[in-house]
C-alpha cells in the first residue's frame, strides 16, 4: 500500500527536530604590519600621537540598557577599550620601525608630527570596526575618518599562547599601520623635515604666542608652513624646548600607564574576548535553529490538519495510517515548535553570559595614580582634565623662567 503524503511532513519536522549543521570558521589569512628596510633619518622619523579612542556608545541609547545589550555595547568594557584597543594599534607601529616615538596621550596632546583619532564602531569577540582619522602637525589630512574592520582570527583562540603572541584583530591594526606607512611616503624628505619643526613651533608659540607669533604661517594650500626658523642661540627657543622635555616626560608617563593598563588586563580581556565569541557563536547557532525548527514545525502542523485524504471511503487499513500519520505531523510539528522556542530562550541565556563576562572584565579595569613631578594625577576620564591643568602649570613655569619672577599660579 501506498503510504500518503502527509507521511513525508511528519518526517520533515522530525529533521527540523535535528538541528542544522554550522560549518567551522577557518583561521583568516594575516596581515602584516610593513616593516622599514632601511634605517630613517632622524630629521624625517615623525613621532605619532594615539589619542584614546572614543567609545562609540550611541547617544540616542546611552541610558537604554536593553539596547544596549542588543547592540553587545557594555559601556564599562567600552571605556577601556578606549586605552586598550589605541594601545594595540600603538603596539603594531612600533615593531614596523616605520615612525619614532608613538604613544597613548589624552585628546588634548596636540603638538605632535602626526594625530591619530579614532572611534569604536563596533567590538565583540567576533567582529571589530574602528574608525581612524590621522592628521599632521601641519593639518595635513592622512586619514580621512576611513573605517577599518574585520572579523576575529579563530586560530588566536584556541590556546592562551597564541592569544598572547597575536591579537585575533591584529589584521585591522596592520592594514591602519600600512595606510599611515602609505601617506607618509607621499611626502618627500623637506616636507618631513618641516613636519617636525611646525609641531615643535606650535608647541612654542602655544605657551608663548607673542614670542613665537612671526615663525608659521597658512598657505595657500591651507596648510601650517614655516616662515622662518628661530636663530639656533635664541634663549626663548632653549627655555621652550627645555618646557617641551618636562611635557614629553609627562606624555610618557601617561603612555606608560595606558601600556600597563593593557598589560594588566591582557590575559583577562583576551579571555573576555574569546569566551564572548563562543557565547555570541552558541546564541546565532540557536537563533538559526529556533527559526527553523519553529517554521518547518508549524509547517508540519498545518499540513497534518489540512492535508487531503487519499484514501477511499471502505479503506479503513489506509484510514488508519493516514490518521496516524496527521498524528504524528502535529505532534512532531508542535515538538518542533516548542524546541524552537526554547532555543530562543537559550540565545538569550547565551547574550547573558557575554553582559556578565563584560561585568566582570570591567571588575580589573580600576583607576590607577601616578605622581608627576610632585603632583597626583589620576589617570582615568579625568586625564583630559589633568593634562589640561599641567599644560597650564607649562605655561606659569615659562613666564617664570621669562620674567625671573615666581608666579603666583605655578602651581594651581
Amino acid at each position: 500500500m501506498r503510504l500518503p503524503r502527509i507521511f513525508s511532513t511528519a518526517l520533515l519536522a522530525v529533521f527540523a527536530l535535528a538541528g542544522c549543521m554550522v560549518s567551522d570558521t577557518r583561521p583568516l589569512a594575516k596581515v602584516d604590519a610593513v616593516q622599514a628596510k632601511t634605517q630613517i633619518a632622524e630629521a624625517e622619523l615623525l613621532d605619532i600621537a594615539i589619542h584614546e579612542f572614543d567609545p562609540g556608545i550611541p547617544v540616542a541609547i546611552a541610558d537604554d540598557t536593553e539596547a544596549l545589550d542588543k547592540k553587545r555595547i557594555y559601556p564599562e568594557v567600552r571605556k577601556a577599550e578606549t586605552r586598550l584597543l589605541a594601545t594595540r594599534l600603538k603596539s603594531t607601529l612600533e615593531s614596523s620601525g616605520q615612525w619614532g616615538a608613538v604613544r597613548v596621550v589624552p585628546a588634548s596632546v596636540k603638538f605632535v608630527d602626526v594625530i591619530v583619532n579614532g572611534r569604536i564602531v563596533d567590538s565583540t569577540g567576533v567582529h571589530l570596526a574602528l574608525e581612524i582619522e590621522a592628521i599632521d602637525a601641519a593639518g595635513r589630512t592622512w586619514l580621512a575618518k576611513k573605517t577599518y574592520s574585520g572579523d576575529a582570527d579563530v586560530g588566536t583562540y584556541k590556546t592562551d599562547a597564541a592569544l598572547r603572541a597575536r591579537d585575533p584583530f591584529q589584521n585591522v591594526y596592520a592594514q591602519i599601520a600600512n595606510d599611515l606607512v602609505a601617506a607618509r611616503d607621499k611626502l618627500d624628505a623637506a616636507q618631513r623635515s618641516e613636519l617636525r619643526q611646525v609641531a615643535r613651533l606650535r608647541f612654542a608659540r602655544d605657551l608663548a604666542p607673542q614670542a613665537f607669533a612671526g615663525y608659521l604661517t597658512k598657505g595657500a594650500d591651507g596648510l601650517t608652513h614655516l616662515a622662518r626658523l628661530p636663530a639656533a642661540d635664541d634663549p626663548a627657543v632653549a627655555r621652550i624646548d627645555k618646557i617641551r622635555e618636562r611635557d614629553t616626560a609627562l606624555i610618557d608617563t601617561i603612555d606608560g600607564y595606558n601600556a600597563g593598563f593593557s598589560e594588566k588586563l591582557f590575559d583577562s580581556y583576551g579571555g573576555f574576548r574569546r569566551t564572548s565569541r563562543d557565547a555570541i557563536d552558541r546564541e546565532e547557532k540557536t537563533k538559526s535553529q529556533a527559526r527553523t525548527r519553529t517554521v518547518l514545525g508549524a509547517a508540519a502542523v498545518l499540513a497534518g490538519i489540512f492535508a487531503k485524504a487519499n484514501c477511499s471511503p471502505t479503506d479503513y487499513a489506509c484510514q488508519r495510517l493516514e490518521s496516524a500519520a496527521r498524528t504524528a505531523a502535529a505532534v512532531g510539528g508542535v515538538a518542533a515548535v516548542m524546541s524552537g522556542i526554547k532555543k530562543y530562550s537559550d540565545a538569550k541565556v547565551a547574550a547573558q553570559e557575554v553582559k556578565e563576562l563584560a561585568n566582570s572584565f570591567q571588575n580589573e579595569a580600576t583607576a590607577q595614580v601616578v605622581e608627576v613631578e610632585g603632583r597626583t594625577l589620576k589617570l582615568t576620564g579625568t586625564a583630559e582634565e589633568r593634562y589640561r591643568e599641567w599644560r597650564k602649570l607649562l605655561a606659569g613655569i615659562y613666564q617664570e623662567e621669562t620674567s625671573g619672577t615666581a608666579g603666583a599660579t605655578i602651581n594651581p
